[in-house]
């Protein structure tokens, strides 16, 4: 059988088979010598197929290799529609070739996140890490830090593919492409466990083929993701990186784990730092609220105050920020020092500071007991910082057990590391105490009162 292909269309189908035909030939374990032993088809024929040499193969070689590489009826009918037409995996190519794939576009600029940006996206291109979970607190940053790193490794070149989780709050604008957003659909699908689990990959390798692509599976939950497949996409797709933001790592062979923590806001009573990232970014805030601010001395201090309080939590930096419509920067410091909680409410959207209470709870919600238990009694020893010394006499556990829990605290973003003095100290950040604050006054609010022993009659509590 020859094919109708046009000329120009020749080469590009012809790699999109050799793909297809390699991609199955890894997906089962083959060398090139042993489809050629099984399918009685040379050696040199098949390495010209996969390297899409060969412009016209035979209907009998097409139907050898599908009985070597023991194909499915919809599988074989997937290979010869390869060499009629071109596989989708070829339409994929040419698109990938003409336009390459692009991130979505944020909306807001990326503020004191730029050596983070730096190292993700070296890792990423050089191929030292190929998957790679960016985990934190919500609102921490973790997709705008994604969004520019998938920037910067698209102007290096590499094509970008795109995919935010049902549910997760997609802050960018993204790109309007129906077939790349059907594969990236089609790659998070896999991924989960679903869609078709022996066609896929071959796919997906005619489409992407060896070159470097990252894949951002943004808000992920992945409790969901099948490792297996991850492993089979990792191992066919030489070329592929994967970047997960997640509330919660993988905790998977090869993963290389990102803590994002908010950003550095030291203690002004040593010392007003105006070029702290914390403050440079609640003023760069606040400066869109009020742009008639004018950064002096009086406003640096209150902005220092504010960024510190608030442990430099980029989401709730935004939603302070945003009560300057109603109050003036000292007032906001005021009420930030005496009960920063209704802060956490954004005036401008209030769906943003609920989504910060409600996932911030289901944060810790998800905690085993004794971690919860261990960050109530943090909160009620006071608002300063405490090292691990303090975690082994509040639990009275060994060190290594209360280490590990000071890692899975930091890794969940309810506490952060200290940002001077020189020693190992962390603190609760400022939106935990406030809910644990609540969730505490509402418990005392709806408790019973206590029995009289005597009596029976509830009294209430002095």
């Amino acid at each position: 059988m020859t094919t109708s292909l046009s000329p120009e269309d020749t080469v590009t189908a012809t790699a999109a088979l050799g793909t297809l035909i390699r991609g199955h030939r890894l997906r089962i374990g083959l060398t090139q010598q042993e489809l050629a032993d099984l399918s009685t088809i040379s050696v040199r024929a098949i390495r010209d197929l996969e390297k899409g040499k060969a412009q016209r193969p035979r209907a009998d070689t097409i139907r050898l290799i599908a009985d070597g590489l023991r194909l499915g009826p919809r599988a074989r009918t997937a290979l010869e529609d390869a060499v009629r037409r071109g596989h989708r995996g070829g339409t994929g190519t040419r698109h990938f070739a003409a336009e390459r794939p692009a991130p979505p576009v944020p909306l807001h600029p990326l503020i004191e996140r730029d050596a983070e940006a730096t190292v993700l996206t070296e890792e990423l291109r050089s191929g030292a890490e190929r998957l790679i979970t960016v985990v934190g607190l919500t609102g921490v940053g973790k997709t705008r830090l994604a969004l520019e790193a998938a920037a910067r490794l698209h102007a290096t070149g590499f094509p970008v593919l795109w995919h935010t989780a049902p549910g997760a709050v997609a802050d960018c604008l993204p790109a309007d492409d129906e077939q790349l957003a059907a594969l990236t659909a089609d790659c998070a699908a896999f991924l989960h466990g679903d869609g078709r689990a022996d066609e896929l990959t071959p796919e997906l390798a005619g489409a992407l083929g060896d070159r470097a692509v990252l894949l951002v599976l943004d808000g992920v939950d992945t409790a969901l993701l099948d490792f297996h497949r991850l492993s089979r996409l990792l191992r066919e797709l030489p070329g592929l990186r994967l970047l997960l933001t997640a509330d919660e790592p993988w905790n998977v062979p090869g993963e290389r784990l990102f803590l994002l923590s908010p950003l550095e806001a030291p203690d002004p009573s040593d010392g007003i730092r105006s070029d702290a990232p914390a403050a440079r970014f609640l003023l760069s805030r606040l400066r869109h609220v009020r742009p008639d601010i004018v950064p002096d001395d009086r406003v640096l201090a209150d902005v220092a105050w504010v960024s510190h309080r608030l442990d430099g939590h980029p989401l709730a930096l935004s939603a302070a920020a945003s009560w300057l419509t109603v109050c003036d920067l000292p007032t906001l410091r005021g009420i930030v020092e005496s009960d920063p909680a209704p802060l956490l409410d954004h005036l401008a959207d209030g769906r943003s500071g609920s989504r910060l209470r409600e996932r911030v709870a289901r944060t810790l919600a998800a905690l085993p007991d004794g971690h919860r238990e261990l960050i109530g009694a943090l909160c009620a020893a006071g608002e300063g910082e405490f090292v691990l010394e303090d975690v082994v006499r509040l639990t009275g556990m060994p060190l290594p057990h209360c280490g590990r829990t000071v890692r899975d605290l930091l890794v969940s973003g309810v506490i952060r590391a200290g940002t001077g003095g020189g020693r190992s100290a962390f603190r609760v950040l400022c939106v935990v105490r406030a809910l644990a604050a609540t969730a505490t006054a509402t418990a005392r609010a709806t408790a019973p009162a206590p029995v009289s022993v005597t009596t029976g009659v509830r009294t209430p509590v002095r």
